[in-house]
């Protein structure tokens, strides 16, 4: 049994160690030699593959020139690839030897994670040097994401053999960061183009980190051994940690992770896309910094807030929101939150000042980034046409919420799937739809209204409230809409079968109206057509169809019906027009029954015909009846059987209103419209209605537009939309996630010259 005087090897994260001593020297050189052994033989694997990528580039390059690029890469790497591998690793082992002297004569006793690749000023940056940047600092965050928990490990047992100095990834001289700018430091040896480069980046990505696990775990298991830390368990603070714990754990994991590096809520990779935008983002607020914030704070200055104080300092800024969102909206409130949105910096710094006792004049780099964003987004939803007037209103005042969100997860910004970002998509898709008219009932409203509040209230470190919150909007939204698509089935329906008799009518019109052509018809017969018959004709199109037979027999009747009107002068044509007129008489019956007639109506209509016809028989008929008989106006006919078209001028306006108009940017706009598109229409001098695109009718290519419950809003012609959005009347809202369209907006706004955005620092 060891006695209990004997000195312990085991050397717990309270105790240093000196790095120049015997026992902090030799686990120093522990650590060099495993990380020297292991990069050696990652970054000649890695060479060992930059030949053939060059070569298979070369064979796929688009032109002669870009192929000579790829071949004369190739010649230099041969050429250059020892000093570029010297180069590289005499850096790593410079930076675990002389990192604990260089980081305190940087840092006094403070703990400053030096700058990420990609920071400086973007004005001093050419285009090939903020490529390089771009693309390093995507590949550090990936692989700071990914290797957590080894690299978690490696930071702790370092800070106690390097004296207790504290070491996070961006710090740590093993770590991605460092290994990064380590090799773009080695790189420098290398005379190649920037495409070229880029590819050996990719390679150092894809062969040296991504293998830096087995260094991580090797440097551990040295360390254990030698009694650092033995027992150490993985409770790296980084976002999403407070999900477990009290509100004093979350803001000292929000401390810790805030204090990581300069670009922490860009450290996730989801794509290249959404990196590179993040990137971006990243390197645009670096520059703006550098060209307006002062010089450092001069030794003894305010110290700056740590996490914990700006957590405390937005939840009381937080409650003070949350009564003023008690208070019935004004029209004033959307002004006033803008004023609100833009000022939170010189809130938040006096806030702070109230609990400490003294107002810091600024904030760390990292937290100035995550405000700064956090107002930029909300500063965008209160600009954003997508969303309505009093929807911007309730959402602004999530801007608190939001920015304590972003500092206890610095993710939030990277992962699409984030649960706070998910939440704030939902309720915009849900707010584009909204409109006074559509919500009588308020329930869109309430709902909306309810989880702003619940954030404000109830909202404290667990970050698990936006998930919730997510959830419950999703079920309301699900029932809402299968609600909606109950009535969004009967309202296309009810137009569908609209059309099909639109459409009838002119089919029954046009064949009807071709027979008639020049035929002076008298009054009799062609009301009994255009009216009657016509009635029937639809009738018989909507039940049997176009090819039916029953339609072939009542078109048959109507040219044997105009036929009858023809003069029967000779014998011949006097038996023709007898042997018709039992034919005649029977096809009426059935057809007029087949429409609604009553059976008097019918035969006092027969009863006209009978006259008609003895006349043009050259039977004996009084000249009064006769008279009556051919030019009444007045026949029996039911006021709801309405004339199917007068004429074939008002035939062919009808037809025209159905073909397409001329190409014009409007009308490509609209044949592109797809089902489940949002669009605005400005219906009276003051009164805007959202309605959705629901259906587009496949027999006559009208867009229907229903409201949020699924009641038709409008029905327009492609030509009669177009027209509307030429006019301005009419309005097509975005269909991206607002958190993407924000974020574009925010980059092009920080694109522009400093000067532009210098009010945003004020």
């Amino acid at each position: 049994m060891k006695d209990a005087s004997e000195p312990s090897n085991i050397v717990s994260l309270s105790q240093r160690l000196d790095p120049s001593s015997e026992r902090g020297g030799a686990l120093l050189n522990n650590v060099r030699d495993v990380a020297g052994r292991r990069l050696q033989i990652l970054i000649n694997g890695m060479f060992e593959h930059v030949d053939d990528a060059l070569f298979d580039l070369a064979e796929k390059a688009e032109n002669n020139a870009a192929q000579m690029h790829y071949f004369d890469g190739m010649r230099e790497v041969r050429k250059r690839r020892p000093i570029v591998e010297r180069s590289f690793l005499a850096q790593v082992s410079r930076d675990l030897s002389d990192f604990s002297s260089n980081y305190r004569n940087n840092s006094g006793t403070t703990s400053s994670s030096p700058l990420p690749i990609g920071s400086v000023e973007l004005s001093l940056v050419a285009d090939n040097e903020l490529e390089e940047s771009l693309a390093i600092t995507s590949m550090i965050g990936k692989n700071e994401s990914r290797l957590t928990r080894d690299l978690f490990a490696v930071n702790q047992r370092l800070s106690v053999i390097y004296g207790g100095i504290q070491i996070d990834d961006a710090s740590n001289p093993v770590g991605p960061s460092a290994l990064s700018q380590a090799f773009r430091q080695a790189m420098r040896e290398l005379n190649a183009e920037m495409r070229v480069k880029l590819i050996i980046y990719k390679l150092f990505d894809r062969y040296v980190l991504a293998s830096l696990d087995e260094l991580y775990q090797e440097i551990n298991a040295e360390l254990i051994k030698a009694g650092v830390l033995p027992q150490l368990r993985h409770e790296v603070a980084r976002g999403g940690a407070s999900r477990a714990g009290s509100g004093a754990t979350a803001a000292a994991a929000a401390a810790a992770g805030g204090d990581q590096a300069e670009g922490a809520f860009l450290s996730e990779d989801e794509g290249v896309a959404s990196s590179e935008l993040l990137q971006t983002l990243r390197t645009l607020f670096s520059a703006r910094r550098s060209g307006l914030e002062s010089a450092h704070l001069p030794a003894g200055a305010i110290q700056m807030p740590s996490a914990n104080e700006l957590i405390g300092a937005l939840s009381v800024l937080q409650s003070q929101a949350a009564i003023s969102q008690q208070m019935p909206l004004r029209a004033s409130d959307a002004i006033e939150l803008a004023g609100e949105v833009q000022h939170l910096k010189e809130h938040l710094l006096a806030q702070i000042g109230s609990l400490r006792g003294e107002r810091p004049s600024q904030v760390s780099t990292i937290d100035e980034d995550t405000i700064d964003l956090v107002g930029m987004l909300f500063e965008f939803i209160l600009e954003d046409r997508n969303l309505p007037t009093e929807m911007q209103v309730l959402l602004a005042r999530l801007q608190i919420p939001y920015l304590k969100a972003a500092i206890l997860d610095r993710k939030l910004f990277a992962h699409r799937q984030h649960p706070a970002r998910r939440l704030l998509d939902n309720l915009a898709d849900a707010a584009k739809g909204w409109s006074a008219e559509s919500d009588r009932d308020h329930r869109l409203h309430d709902k909306v209204k309810s989880i702003v509040d619940r954030l404000l209230q109830d909202f404290d470190d667990d970050l698990t409230i936006f998930e919730r919150l997510c959830t419950e909007l999703q079920e309301f939204q699900d029932i809402s809409r299968r609600r909606a698509e109950l009535a969004e089935q009967r309202v296309a329906e009810s137009t569908r079968g609209r059309e099909k008799l639109e459409q009838a009518r002119r089919r029954a019109a046009r064949e009807i109206l071709s027979r008639i052509g020049d035929h002076a018809l008298p009054p009799l017969i062609h009301g009994i057509l255009t009216r009657a018959w016509a009635n029937y004709l639809v009738l018989t199109i909507l039940r049997q169809g176009e090819e039916s037979s029953e339609f072939r027999d009542a078109v048959r009747f109507t040219n044997d019906f105009i036929d009858s009107t023809k003069p029967a002068r000779t014998l011949d044509e006097r038996r023709a027009l007898r042997q018709m007129l039992p034919g005649i008489e029977r096809a009426l019956r059935r057809g007029l029954a087949n429409v609604a007639f009553q059976e008097s109506d019918i035969d006092r209509l027969l009863a006209q015909l009978h006259t008609y016809y003895r006349h043009q028989l050259g039977e004996p008929v009084p000249e009064a009846e006769v008279h009556a008989a051919e030019e009444s106006t007045t026949l029996p006919i039911p006021e709801s059987i309405q004339p199917i078209v007068e004429s074939e001028a008002e035939l062919a306006r009808s037809e025209a209103e159905a073909e397409p108009a001329l190409d014009t940017p409007e009308m490509l706009l609209v044949s592109e419209l797809k089902p489940g598109t949002w669009l605005e229409f400005m219906t009276g001098p003051e009164t805007i209605e959202r309605a959705k695109l629901s259906w587009i009718s496949p027999m006559s290519g009208r867009y229907l537009f229903v409201n949020r419950r699924g009641l038709k809003v409008a029905d327009h012609a492609p030509q009669e939309l177009a027209a509307a959005l030429a006019a301005g009347t009419a309005r097509v809202l975005d269909s991206t996630a607002l958190f993407d369209r924000a974020l574009d907006a925010i980059v092009g706004r920080l694109s522009l010259p400093a000067t532009a955005t210098a009010t945003d620092t004020e």
